[in-house]
């Protein structure tokens, strides 16, 4: 998911809504077709637009018991929506779509941050002929019915890129220095289970 912010344009432009971090923007959601091995890129199988709502500015003067009730009640009042009125839906609706649009041996893995690691988005995967997800992980999630958790899976392992952790990729990269943060280099990879 991609975040288009206008942060920069003075005037709130008509059609934009808020973005993360203050912004005011679009958000858009694309399906990109990589060819694998040559990474070459395909075409568009997906791609939707939208705009956030913008949110009600804060009463003026209100009390921090005040925000915290305030709060707890947006908070309830979007736990209460059922999944498909929420913005991650768009994640299944992804799924789905692509999903229609492959046939025979063709295998489509659709690669999510964070905000994907959602246990709706893995129940729709096992239902879909062609699809799989790789997710940057937020959830110490269980991996079956004996309970064993995602950490632990890969903090016992010796060397948690060797063993039964087949690595996709590994790789240094360099981090640029930032406000408050120096420059450095840092190893990245991706693993998963080889079995």
């Amino acid at each position: 998911m991609t975040q288009e912010s206008y942060r920069g344009i003075k005037v709130k432009k008509e059609g934009y809504g808020p973005t993360r971090a203050g912004g005011n923007g679009l958000i858009l959601h694309s399906a990109l077709a990589i060819e694998p091995s040559e990474g070459q890129p395909l075409g568009l199988l997906w791609q939707k637009l939208w705009t956030r709502p913008t949110k009600a500015s804060p009463p003026v003067g209100e009390t921090p018991e005040e925000k915290k009730r305030r709060r707890a009640k947006a908070k309830k009042e979007a736990r209460s929506r059922s999944f498909s009125e929420k913005e991650f839906y768009k994640w299944v609706k992804a799924l789905d779509r692509v999903d229609k649009q492959v046939e025979g041996n063709t295998r489509v893995i659709h690669v999510f941050d964070r905000k994907g690691d959602i246990a709706e988005v893995f129940d729709r995967v096992r239902e879909l002929k062609h699809t799989g997800v790789l997710v940057r992980a937020t959830y110490n999630r269980s991996l079956d019915l004996t309970g064993e958790r995602l950490w632990q899976k890969m903090e016992s392992e010796p060397n948690w890129l060797r063993g039964c952790f087949a690595p996709a990729f590994t790789r240094e990269i360099e981090v640029p220095a930032a406000a408050g943060r120096k420059a450095r280099s840092c190893d990245t990879g991706s693993t998963f289970p080889s079995d």
